[in-house]
């Protein structure tokens, strides 16, 4: 199939495939004419890298995990599963920045209520 037949199975734009090519996430066969072709299984492997994506994972580690996906062994699952559990920490780190930095803007907008309610209460 053609890149824009895959972008349109998977529901991923062609320039987000051609990018995964590029990353070395996906990679297709070129016809005389230089057209990309892809196959079946390309469909599910572009799936896999959305759903990596989607937690969060970076192109580097999706190319670092994916010799995992496709050859699946003790050597690789090893090697997966430790670099799966540093980029959790990785993320745990940064929920945790992030519900640091969420309940520091609570506190400014309870101090911005606060100020408000006591302007509303000088001025009657």
């Amino acid at each position: 199939m053609r890149i824009g037949e895959l972008a349109t199975r998977t529901g991923v734009s062609v320039r987000s495939l051609r990018y995964y090519e590029q990353q070395r996430l996906l990679t297709s066969r070129r016809s005389a004419g230089g057209q990309r072709h892809f196959t079946e299984h390309d469909v599910e492997r572009v799936g896999s890298i959305q759903r990596m994506f989607a937690a969060g994972l970076s192109s580097r580690t999706i190319a670092d995990l994916l010799p995992c996906v496709d050859s699946p062994g003790e050597e690789t699952a090893d090697a997966a599963a430790a670099r799966m559990l540093r980029e959790r920490d990785r993320l745990t780190e940064h929920i945790a920045e992030l519900v640091r930095t969420r309940d520091s803007l609570d506190e400014l907008i309870a101090v911005n209520r606060a100020y408000r309610t006591a302007l509303e209460t000088a001025a009657r």
